[in-house]
Order: structure tokens, then C-alpha cells, then sequence
């Protein structure tokens, strides 16, 4: 007997669950593999919005399969995953029950068939549902309140709650207002429109002639700190993108008159790098090389460091950090971090400037950072962002430093957690 209709859909977002929660992978880079048996772009769209909402939502999940189990599962057991994919398809999913429960019961077999059985028929019965917002896993619950506070923790759960919109970075010279009515959007920053979330990017206007990148808005602070490229009419000033891929920051400074050099250690990034350069008709040099020792002996006025780090920052889209981001990955991050940043003011010429950015909520990849650099680098300071140079509802710290936490811009669908620092050689 063949398995029912939409079984290798469920099948695959099972593997993408796999790679995520028990072998600690991305889950955008868990797709091919995971998704090699399905032939259908709207398939693979399937399972990955399945892998995305159980993620999401994992924490809820798992009180309403415990509550309905004498014995509690493994974390990793198969069970467990398998009623995460049913039960989230029918309770947040609007997949009719018989669908969510004959489309995963072929990927077990014998007594753990019969409990998944059972356990998702008791949940039905029981007429129990999902909280909205979802739950944070307590761990990161805990990490959050103690480091922003009770109120930026439920401020968190709170964007779970739905899809983040979507930013858009406009080309120098484009009138912001006209484009946000072309694109039905709203802006909040010059040079900057927001629209809602599930529009297809490719059909938007100005896509096919360049006229914008996508770009969260607290992605697109570190080089508006850098401001404009030119020099009294002197031509481009030098700036160097490292860990640059895919290319946001580096569009930004190429089109605000900076002579660009990018770095990136990934030579696939580096290509959609490439690709987006090639649709905005704007240019930088490119470089495949490890950050931690690119040095062509240059000295650039404008150095950008947007270093890799623990992305939990960007959780409201990529829901899979708040599982695979723990301590083990953070405490790693903070040594490539240190190590980076030293570098990166090595290759500042005299009175240039270094913007060090990184997309988490995790003090020691922020501030923790930026103050050990001064410590350890006699002559640099901060050199103070100002309310003017920040898109609207996102202000500096007291020392001129920019931290985004989560319920910055929450009436107007949020922002990426950040947190960037610009320093001055004095």
C-alpha cells in the first residue's frame, strides 16, 4: 500500500527538523538535503513552512504532547518530532486533522505508530489549542529576561506571533516617498520602504532594474554610520565590507560613493554577492578570503566589520536560532568576534573609522565586545552615533552606541535584534 498523498513533504520537514534540532544546522542550509526527494518547488515551500511554524513553536508543542503521554518522550525521539509536524498542521495550519495524521503516520512504525496515534487523538479530542504569541524556549526566555528585562522577553514572544514584514533599501537619488506608494509600503527611514510579509520579491516594482535590495532596517545602520562616500568632490573614499556576503552593506556604501572592497570567506555567498551587485548596476571589488587575515597591505577610511555571531538576532524570521544558538555557540562566537575586530582596526588608515555590527541579542557579542576592544586598543573611542542618522523610533545608548531589542518599532512590526558601535582612532 503506497503512503498517502503529501507523506515525502512531511517526510522531508522531518529531516529539516532533524538536521536543526539534533545536529544543530541552519535550517535554510538543511534544505537541499533535506528536501533531494522533492520534485516540486511548492513541496519543498510545504515542508519547510512546516519545519518553520513546529520551530516556532516548539515549546507549546511539547506541553500538549506531554500532557497527553504517562511517560514523557526523548527530546530526539521520532515520536515526539512526528507529533510536532501533525499536531502544528492542525492547530496552526488550517490542515484538515485526517490529512495531518495520515500524512506522518507512514514515517514511524509499529508501537510508536499507535502512540503518535493515540497522542494526536487525544489532543483533538481534548479540543486543546496553541497559545498565540507562541512561547520562547525557557532557556532563551531566561537569557533575554536577565539580560533586557521581563518586558523585552515577552516583547520577543510577541513578534513570534506572525510573519516580520519585509525592508526594502532604496538606490541613492529614488524619491523614498514615491517608492513607498509604488510598493504599498511605508517608510521609516530615508532611502527605506517596509511592506508586508508573502509578497513575491521578484514581481515587485524596481526589482528587475536594481532599485532596491531586500535589507532588514536595523541590517542597514551599520553603513548609513558610515554616511556618504565622497569626499568634497574628490571621488570615492576607500571602505572595506568584511564577512560581506550577500552584499546588503556593500550595495549601501557602493551606492553612497564609497570605492568598496568586499570580503567573504564563502565562495557561494560571494556569488549571490556577485549576482546582486550585477542587478543594482553597482560595483565593489570582491575578495574570497578569511576576514581574520585579509590584508593586500591597503588602509581603508572606512572599515565594516558585520561579524558572525550567534544570529539570534534575526529569530522572528529564522526561527530556528532559539534552538541551535546556546551557550556553547555564543562563548565561540565571542573568541572569532575579538579576534576579528582587532584585525579589522589594523587596516583603518589614519582618522578613518570602524562600524562593528552583529545581528544577536547577546550582550557578550555586543556591548561585551566593544568595550574589551577599548580596553585592549590604547588611541580608539567611540565615536557617538547621533538620533539623526537612525531611522525613526531607534536611538543610540547614553555612550552613542545603537542596541535594537526586541519591542523596538513593535507598532510598526518590529526590527531585527542588533547592536552596532562605531569607533575613532583619536
Amino acid at each position: 500500500m503506497s503512503d498517502p498523498t503529501g507523506t515525502p513533504t512531511r517526510r522531508a520537514a522531518l529531516r529539516l527538523l532533524d538536521a536543526v534540532l539534533r545536529r544543530g544546522l541552519p535550517l535554510e542550509a538543511a534544505m537541499d538535503g533535506a528536501c533531494a526527494e522533492l520534485d516540486r518547488g511548492d513541496d519543498r515551500a510545504f515542508a519547510h513552512a512546516i519545519a518553520a511554524e513546529v520551530l516556532r513553536r516548539t515549546t507549546d508543542l511539547d506541553t500538549l504532547i506531554d500532557a497527553a503521554t504517562e511517560r514523557p518522550l526523548p527530546p530526539d525521539a521520532k515520536a515526539r518530532m512526528v507529533l510536532r509536524i501533525a499536531l502544528v498542521q492542525a492547530l496552526a495550519m488550517d490542515t484538515p486533522q485526517h490529512a495531518a495524521i495520515a500524512t506522518v503516520l507512514p514515517l514511524v512504525d509499529g508501537g510508536p505508530r499507535k502512540l503518535v496515534h493515540g497522542v494526536f487523538a487525544t489532543v483533538m479530542r481534548d479540543g486543546d489549542t496553541l497559545p498565540q504569541p507562541p512561547h520562547l524556549p525557557p532557556a532563551i526566555a531566561d537569557r533575554w529576561t536577565r539580560s533586557w528585562g521581563k518586558d523585552a522577553a515577552e516583547a520577543a514572544r510577541l513578534s513570534l506571533a506572525g510573519p516580520a514584514p519585509v525592508d526594502l533599501t532604496l538606490k541613492p537619488g529614488l524619491d523614498t516617498a514615491e517608492w513607498a506608494a509604488r510598493l504599498e509600503g511605508e517608510s521609516l527611514a530615508p532611502g527605506h520602504v517596509r511592506i508586508a510579509a508573502g509578497r513575491r520579491i521578484v514581481d515587485l516594482p524596481g526589482y528587475d532594474e536594481g532599485a532596491w535590495w531586500v535589507q532588514d532596517i536595523a541590517a542597514s545602520i551599520p553603513a548609513r554610520l558610515l554616511g556618504a562616500g565622497t569626499d568634497e568632490g574628490k571621488g570615492g573614499r576607500r571602505a572595506l565590507d568584511l564577512c560581506a556576503a550577500p552584499g546588503g552593506k556593500t550595495m549601501q556604501l557602493a551606492a553612497a560613493g564609497w570605492a568598496v572592497t568586499a570580503v567573504d570567506l564563502s565562495e557561494a555567498r560571494m556569488e549571490r554577492l556577485a549576482e546582486n551587485l550585477e542587478r543594482t548596476r553597482l560595483a565593489a571589488e570582491t575578495r574570497i578570503a578569511d576576514a581574520a587575515t585579509f590584508d593586500e597591505g591597503a588602509r581603508y577610511d572606512a572599515v565594516l566589520l558585520d561579524a558572525p555571531c550567534s544570529a539570534t538576532g534575526i529569530f522572528r524570521r529564522h526561527p530556528d536560532v532559539l534552538h541551535r544558538a546556546g551557550p556553547r555557540i555564543i562563548s565561540d562566537s565571542v573568541e572569532v568576534q575579538a579576534r576579528l575586530i582587532d584585525h579589522a582596526a589594523g587596516l583603518v588608515a589614519p582618522g578613518g573609522r570602524l562600524v562593528y555590527a552583529v545581528c544577536s541579542l547577546e550582550a557578550d557579542e555586543g556591548e561585551q565586545i566593544a568595550k574589551a576592544f577599548l580596553a585592549r586598543q590604547p588611541g580608539w573611542a567611540i565615536d557617538p552615533a547621533g538620533a539623526e542618522e537612525l531611522p525613526e523610533g531607534i536611538a543610540p545608548d547614553k555612550v552613542g552606541r545603537v542596541r535594537i531589542r526586541p519591542g523596538t518599532l513593535a507598532d510598526r512590526g518590529g526590527a531585527d535584534g542588533f547592536f552596532v558601535a562605531r569607533f575613532r582612532h583619536d
